[in-house]
């Protein structure tokens, strides 16, 4: 309840406070860690680093626990979530909700009546189709209804458009501020220690990488400190060079007075999620309670903050309401939940939720400052908090991420994040909270960034461009009279015969493609070899060559995948994914700082643009350009070399790089970190016998000793105008077996194909299963790869045969 109050000039709503008392215990000297923030998701990370086992965890917090956005929050508890491995994080949270309170004794308000997301369009129900695909080889209980079981579980809808519903038993909502207040009880038991109010006033590094933490009671020298503070995050960043692309988004909810259809039920009534009319409802007490997302036109930021700051004192406030705002999705939940037109409104919360550019938060130690660790940007920080505490201390503690969240890495923004791209694509995501989640989505707004390679004007309006790490890349060419433009399926869509006339092309011919996105850096220095050898399993190349290396973890998993070329001696140029650049980059670094390594490490990723020339025609196209021997035998397969190219009509003349390469990357789905190298059949790549100790060595020497228990099979599936991308279920025997890793069509073998891990008795070739693709399952064979044979290959083969007699 707001009282006491004062409205602000720019709409917010002040509670008129006493000051701040006094701590009431003396400050620490040093901790281990240190989280600032004491929202559930800084609580809960304490909790878990303590429990763990971490001694001298601290948390600070600047007035009181669940200041900020936890303390109104509406919620809401949910297995399910699009991505893959955030399923985990929800799945995680959940079951320790269920036991939070026998722990700690401590009620935490947990109901979970199971919640169901409605679908009332055909596209809408193959969109669940397709979600299905995506959990069965998961532990997330969820399942397909039709309308009957819909109207059975929730008796209050209007069943006239309902066409079927995704349900989650054991979904639901929790108390905010209880569950918070239980976990800082867990914290406490565990020895973490906890201060409020202690606001933070200054943070500075010091020489070994550590961190004196300033407050007005004194300075805590911490290990490593973990910025949990919710919409302050963007301040707190910038006390240490950082712009956090964060922003407050208004987020309303309206709660109801006792509905007597509702008060008359026997059962508590599911969570719904109307994804046509972009809301959410669930049962509040003996009333309903309901939650919309505005269209991107509609919502509204509080980007005043991004300029001036969150105002002094702002914790436990509100915003003024704005029901007008949200009347179309309030006239949709009233069609659907027709009680609604005769409850009364007894409030209306409008509160700010923090938003990043594409909605996921940022997760796990951030690039440029060394022992800086995040954990913001929460748009859902209620279920997100219990499997994130878990996540990031696990990964403290044992130096490594539990299993791949490189989704929410918080690397993926950099300078190109500029505060107009975070602006628009925050509003983009709010009003996308409920739009149809394709496969190969583009999102346009905010772009392009001030990332554009040298042939982005030439090329812009002849493809279909697509955006990585703030570049924009074609994805595909179109000619006058194309079925061109973003029309999004499940199923094979307009651009499916444009690239495959490409692929034609470069297949029989030649191909130039902008691989400007990919991250590049250049390592030297008198310990470069040490380092490099040091951080990858395979040997390094020779001057003037190019190999594949992976960068694993201490558990043996893979954490990247680089093309590594020495240009000159000791001096290494490392080319990576785009969307790891600044991922890849901060675990060189921190293994150079950690090891105390004499090298120098740049990014070079703006500075240098990447033309990859491929098909046959290749080295005959690049002869025309320069008068070096372009043939085979004298620029060999993973060979490179600097050398001039003239322009043909302008006379001018480019110092160009030349990598003679077939692909760069191997298939990095494959490959992450929840698999190790071995079962993705990387072993070429990986030198167990070379002398030095490469990080991850001694893992793999045991999982090798042990024994695999799958493996990466290669499948070739019979479809019809549907082809996997990877994530699918894999069936045999009509248990789930595994799942696929990634998948397309092949334009050159006339069918789908698709990488999947299996069990050992599984991958041999010519072993049947089945890959579920929206709904129906599609038998697949394991196949003998490759089945297109590289241009090495096919010339040594060809060289192999006899000549031929006349």
């Amino acid at each position: 309840m707001i009282c006491d109050a004062e409205r602000m000039s720019d709409g917010c709503v002040l509670l008129l406070r006493d000051p701040p008392g006094v701590l009431g215990k003396r400050l620490r000297d040093s901790a281990e860690t240190v989280v600032i923030g004491g929202g559930c998701v800084g609580v809960s990370l304490a909790y878990h680093l303590a429990k763990a086992g971490q001694k001298d965890v601290v948390l600070l917090e600047k007035s009181e626990l669940t200041a900020g956005s936890t303390w109104h929050a509406a919620g809401l508890t949910t297995y399910y979530h699009p991505g893959i491995n955030l399923k985990k994080i929800h799945y995680y949270s959940i079951k320790l909700f269920e036991q939070l309170e026998a722990e700690t004794g401590q009620a935490v308000g947990f109901h979970q009546p199971g919640s169901i997301r409605l679908a009332s369009t055909p596209v809408r129900v193959n969109e669940l189709k397709y979600q299905m695909t995506r959990t069965h080889w998961h532990p997330t209980p969820q399942f397909l209804i039709g309308p009957e079981k819909i109207q059975q579980l929730f008796p209050l809808l209007n069943m006239d458009k309902v066409l079927a519903g995704l349900y989650n038993p054991g979904d639901g909502h929790i108390d905010p501020y209880s569950l918070t207040m239980a976990l800082a009880a867990g914290a406490r038991m565990y020895g973490a220690q906890i201060y409020y109010p202690a606001p933070v006033t200054g943070l500075t590094p010091t020489a070994d990488g550590r961190w004196d933490v300033q407050t007005p009671h004194g300075t805590i020298r911490a290990n490593r400190i973990v910025n949990a503070t919710g919409f302050w995050a963007r301040e707190l960043g910038q006390m240490i060079g950082f712009q956090h692309p964060t922003i407050p988004v208004h987020h309303q909810y309206v709660v109801t007075a006792t509905v007597p259809e509702v008060k008359a039920l026997e059962a508590e009534l599911p969570v719904i999620r109307d994804l046509e009319g972009s809301y959410y409802l669930r049962q509040e007490r003996d009333g309903l309670l309901f939650g919309p997302y505005e269209k991107e036109e509609k919502m509204k930021l509080q980007d005043s903050w991004i300029r001036d700051g969150v105002p002094p004192g702002f914790g436990k406030e509100l915003f003024e309401s704005d029901l007008d705002r949200i009347m179309d999705h309030v006239e949709r939940a009233m069609e659907m939940v027709p009680v609604l037109k005769n409850a009364d409104i007894i409030n209306i919360v409008s509160g700010p939720i923090t938003y990043t550019p594409d909605l996921l938060p940022m997760i796990g130690p951030h690039q440029g400052a060394r022992n800086y660790w995040t954990a913001i940007g929460f748009g859902y920080g209620i279920i997100h908090s219990g499997g994130v505490g878990k996540f990031l201390s696990d990964w403290i503690v044992s130096g490594e991420p539990p299993y791949d969240l490189i989704e929410c890495d918080p690397n993926r923004y950099a300078h190109w994040t500029s505060v107009p791209h975070l602006c628009a694509k925050a509003r983009e995501s709010y009003g996308f909270n409920n739009v149809v989640g394709y496969p190969k989505e583009e999102r346009f707004a905010g772009r392009p960034t001030n990332r554009v390679s040298g042939v982005y004007e030439l090329l812009k309006d002849r493809c279909s461009m697509g955006f990585h790490a703030g570049w924009e890349q074609p994805h595909y060419f179109h000619k006058p009279g194309d079925d061109s433009g973003y029309k999004p399926s499940f199923r094979r869509t307009n651009w499916f015969g444009l690239v495959g006339r490409e692929c034609k092309l470069v297949m029989e011919g030649v191909g130039v493609i902008d691989l400007s996105p990919f991250g590049k850096f250049n390592v030297k220095g008198e310990d470069s070899h040490r380092l490099l050898d040091r951080l990858f399993a395979n040997t390094l190349p020779k001057v003037g060559q190019t190999n594949i290396s992976h960068m694993l973890t201490p558990r043996g998993r893979v954490y990247a995948e680089v093309t590594v070329t020495q240009t000159a001696p000791g001096e290494f140029l490392l080319i990576t994914g785009s969307g790891s650049e600044l991922h890849d980059l901060r675990w060189i670094e921190h293994e150079a700082a950690d090891g105390g390594y004499h090298v120098s490490v740049s990014n070079v990723t703006d500075e240098l643009g990447v033309l990859g020339v491929a098909g046959p025609k290749s080295r005959m196209v690049l002869q025309k350009l320069t008068d070096e021997d372009m043939s085979d035998t004298a620029f060999r397969f993973l060979h490179c070399r600097s050398m001039q190219l003239a322009g043909r009509h302008t006379h001018t003349h480019t110092h160009t790089t030349f990598i003679s390469s077939q692909v760069f990357f191997f298939l990095v789905f494959q490959m992450n970190c929840d698999t190790n190298p071995l079962e993705a059949g990387l072993d070429y790549f990986i030198k167990l016998n070379k002398p030095a100790e490469f990080i991850g060595k001694q893992a793999l020497l045991e999982i090798k000793a042990q024994g695999l228990s799958r493996r990466l099979a290669f499948l070739t599936l019979d479809t019809d105008d549907i082809d996997p991308e990877g994530n699918e279920t894999v069936w045999h025997n009509g248990e789930v077996v595994g799942n696929t890793t990634s998948g397309s069509y092949s334009y050159t073998a006339q069918q789908s194909l698709a990488f999947s891990y299996l069990p050992l008795h599984l991958t041999h070739a010519g072993q049947k299963v089945e890959v579920e693709l929206l709904g129906q399952k599609y038998p697949a064979t394991v196949t003998q790869e490759p089945l297109v044979l590289t241009e090495p290959t096919r010339t040594h083969l060809h060289e192999k045969q006899p000549a031929a007699t006349v």
